[in-house]
């Protein structure tokens, strides 16, 4: 499978983050490779966004959001979960999709370990589980994942049946159909029918 590419993620948030369904996440540590096919994600922009953290523009925080797309934006939240998102749009304007849930497919064993769960469906259901299972943190903040060693995204399959809703844990723009996720996957996160309102063939 090729590694995405800039044009890839240099794009429209919300069809980018569509098009990351089936893709898989990779993260090695020294000879350890963690990878994951993406389930589900949410899609995030800017000035036209209330519920971006780029809404209000340019912080030290939210830079790495304005700059070239194919970069990991990580930020810690809650004072216990890092999130993982991937920019997105032209330099200047602001987007990112965030990785909410994945599949695991390689390196499970070392995954479950760093979760302390057994059950394959609960490794990386969530976007604090996902980076707590592949060891992503603050260090890998800014990364291109266009270009590292340590963390990218190989292209995959289109998917078939993909569901949509509003974006979980958030109270504004609720009528952005932004969350999109495999329907009918056991490892997408929360409740999989949050504010159910569309299915489309991929």
């Amino acid at each position: 499978m090729a590694r995405l590419t800039r044009s890839f993620f240099a794009r429209y948030t919300p069809e980018v983050a569509r098009e990351l369904l089936g893709c898989t996440i990779v993260r090695r540590l020294g000879d350890t490779e963690l990878t994951g096919r993406i389930v589900e994600v949410e899609a995030y922009r800017g000035a036209d966004d209330p519920a971006s953290h780029a809404y209000r523009g340019i912080t030290k925080r939210t830079r790495v959001m304005f700059e070239e797309a194919g970069h990991a934006y990580v930020y810690f939240t809650m004072g216990v979960h890092y999130c993982l998102n991937l920019t997105t749009e032209s330099v200047g304007e602001a987007g990112a999709v965030l990785i909410r849930a994945a599949e695991p497919l390689q390196g499970i064993d070392e995954m479950r370990r760093r979760r302390g769960v057994q059950d394959l469906a609960r490794i990386a259901r969530g976007p604090g589980n996902l980076t707590r299972a592949m060891g992503i943190d603050l260090r890998l903040n800014g990364e291109d994942v266009v270009r590292s060693m340590e963390l990218f995204v190989l292209a995959g399959e289109q998917e078939k049946s993909i569901a949509t809703s509003a974006r979980i844990g958030i109270s504004s723009a609720q009528d952005r159909m932004w969350r999109y996720y495999v329907e009918g996957s056991p490892f997408v996160s929360g409740d999989r029918t949050h504010n159910y309102r569309s299915r489309t063939a991929g």
